[in-house]
């Protein structure tokens, strides 16, 4: 079998696999086909996939050889045209917010992965690439927070007097949120998170930060981890509270987001009117609306004296090791589809298999994804 690996778009600096991740597939008697610089704004050089035993390729030949292509995101459509009947894709595709794509890839008949849909399950952690970009983004939230903020994180005690920590409200305690807990804990701050999930008091709680409950949530123990849709009820009590805690904040970061919906709104215009001049707020969720009313994708607003930083890209700001972490990933999720013999398995009864796969014979094959395809 012949694998892929694409270089990225301009934007991207990330590349799917690394070196490390080739010498593994190498060893697996598997050949491995790398687009010429792939790995170049991860610094990863052509050099470096050689010694591990790839192939430097032009985008040409890797394409009309490459049994399984791998990339971050989904190539361009002229790139996706390039690409062989019943080629395997693995990319992360978004699909919920990408049906359009969803439907070219099916009509290419092109068998696709969406890495980004792996089932949540205790198998699945080590190919969870969602969890490992939080991870990322996280912890690059703070630090770009720590930036913008005209003040210190830490206390300091200085023969001026003595500089009061800054305070953080945590919106959402899901992986990137409990990464920017112990990231802004490690800086110095006084940290306080609100989200709806009770279950996440003791993990918050034992990163040193305050947890900040409403009454009233939805049980969510069904939903794998996730959020869930709260009742417009809690909602408005939930608005209420972090309206009281926001303007007492010097930096708030959003983290929360809902898979397949519109990221909720959790922070108002006037609740951010009401913060202190030279506050931050860091918006993970800007890609999918934003947690905060006044967020916009990939940009940084200044509004009333308040930064409003909307970045859902952070992981591309770290491309060595946030490279790294996709590539572990990935390699775990290729190793369910190898023989021994390094031939390609698609191995339907596997529900990690069959749970990431997009597209296969022409068809919309993904049980949450088939039905939107259809409306």
């Amino acid at each position: 079998m012949i694998i892929g690996i694409l270089k990225e778009g301009d934007v991207e600096r990330r590349v799917a696999l690394l070196p490390d991740a080739v010498m593994t597939l190498t060893r697996l008697n598997i050949t491995v086909k790398v687009e010429t610089q792939a790995g170049e704004a991860a610094f990863a050089s052509d050099e470096a996939y050689q010694s591990a035993g790839a192939l430097i390729v032009l985008k040409p030949e890797l394409l009309s050889t490459a049994d399984l292509v791998v990339c971050v995101n989904p190539p361009d459509e002229a790139t996706m045209a390039q690409l062989k009947e019943n080629t395997v894709l693995l990319a992360v595709f978004n699909p919920f917010f990408n049906l359009d794509l969803v439907r070219k890839v099916a009509k290419a008949k092109i068998t696709s992965f969406s890495l980004d849909m792996i089932p949540r399950t205790s198998r699945a952690q080590s190919m969870d690439i969602l969890s490992s970009m939080a991870t990322v983004s996280g912890y690059k939230a703070v630090l770009a927070a720590a930036t913008a903020l005209p003040k210190f994180f830490p206390m300091m005690m200085t023969a001026a007097g003595t500089i009061a920590p800054a305070k953080v409200l945590i919106l959402g305690a899901g992986v990137a949120g409990l990464q920017a807990i112990a990231t802004s804990r490690k800086l110095g701050a006084v940290v306080e998170v609100f989200d709806v999930r009770a279950a996440v008091k003791e993990e918050v709680t034992g990163l040193g930060a305050k947890f900040v409950e409403v009454e009233g949530a939805l049980d969510d123990r069904s939903a794998g981890g996730y959020a869930v849709e709260q009742t417009e009820e809690f909602k408005k009590k939930q608005a209420l509270a972090v309206h009281d805690h926001a303007v007492k904040s010097d930096v708030v970061i959003c983290t929360a987001q809902i898979p397949g919906k519109k990221a909720p709104l959790l922070l108002h215009r006037e609740t951010v009117e009401k913060m202190k001049p030279g506050s931050v707020i860091v918006d993970l969720a800007a890609s999918t609306g934003g947690n905060c009313e006044l967020t916009r994708d990939n940009t940084t607003i200044n509004h009333n004296g308040v930064t409003i930083i909307g970045n859902s890209a952070f992981p591309v700001e770290m491309p060595a090791d946030a490279s790294k972490m996709f590539g572990k990933n990935t390699l775990n999720f290729l190793k369910l589809m190898i023989t021994p013999q390094g031939e390609l398995n698609l191995n339907w009864d596997d529900d990690l298999v069959k749970g990431t796969c997009l597209t296969h014979q022409g068809e919309v094959v993904h049980e949450k994804i088939k039905p939107l395809i259809n409306l």
